[in-house]
């Protein structure tokens, strides 16, 4: 099985000016199936950028990228939207939610734009199957105003799985939620890697990143540091310490 991510030499250059800006400079990266991967770096480090180029956003100005076996490195806007619905799942810090749409609905809008056709009792079985996934089963019939800021990235990490991705992508996504909804939410992407799934995920959080296996760090549009996560956190047992504060609070009140 080939790597599912797999990148050489890649470049990114935006044309500002008289001035090329080097967003992404000569990065070389393998990701396997089933690792979980964050993204890390100041501002300008060309972590966002290097994530655009992973989802198929945007196109290297050279090199190669291989995702899951596939060159789509050269590919034209239609594949790369294509591809894109076919092979990456992706959760953002804002959700990105429709307001006047249900959760369930949310779910299913990628099956709507996909090759495959399903029918509505199809999309209506795989969107509450995803929703169950991430423990919202219960709330399909809710709109975003109706759920908590937890809850609403859940079920954007429901959407993001609708359609079985290769990989899912994940930009801060805890970036609008306190700290023990955090916890929540990377306990769900915990799970989620166990059962198989790829996750890469750009974070500035460095607590956030121990959740992860691997550490990514970018400087300068470089990439200069990949390590393996030492003292790994793991959500279940985050959570119990913070029960157990809450509690210790409590009796002294």
């Amino acid at each position: 099985m080939p790597a599912v991510v797999q990148i050489d030499a890649l470049h990114k250059i935006y044309a500002s000016g008289e001035i090329p800006v080097h967003a992404v400079r000569d990065v070389t990266l393998t990701i396997e199936h089933g690792e979980f991967v964050a993204v890390m770096g100041a501002s300008g480090s060309g972590k966002s950028t290097l994530m655009n180029l992973l989802g198929c956003l945007d196109r290297p100005t050279r090199g190669r990228y291989l995702l899951d076996g596939t060159d789509v490195s050269g590919l034209g806007r239609n594949q790369l939207a294509d591809i894109r619905n076919r092979k990456l799942g992706f959760v953002f810090q804002g959700f990105n939610l429709l307001a006047r749409t249900t959760a369930l609905e949310n779910v299913e809008l990628p099956m709507l734009y996909g090759r495959r056709r399903f029918s509505t009792a199809e999309m209506h079985r795989r969107a509450k199957g995803c929703l169950d996934i991430v423990g919202l089963g219960n709330r399909a019939d809710h709109f975003p105003s109706q759920l908590s800021g937890g809850q609403q990235q859940r079920v954007a990490i429901a959407r993001a799985l609708i359609n079985d991705p290769q990989v899912v992508l994940a930009d801060e996504p805890t970036g609008n939620l306190d700290s023990k909804t955090s916890v929540e939410i990377m306990g769900v992407f915990q799970k989620l890697n166990e059962q198989g799934i790829t996750i890469i995920m750009v974070t500035h959080e460095l607590d956030i990143a121990r959740y992860c296996q691997r550490n990514l760090i970018m400087r300068d549009g470089c990439l200069v540091s990949d390590i393996a996560v030492p003292d790994r956190l793991t959500a279940t047992a985050e959570l119990q310490k913070l029960q157990a504060a809450e509690s210790a609070a409590k009796l002294t009140d």
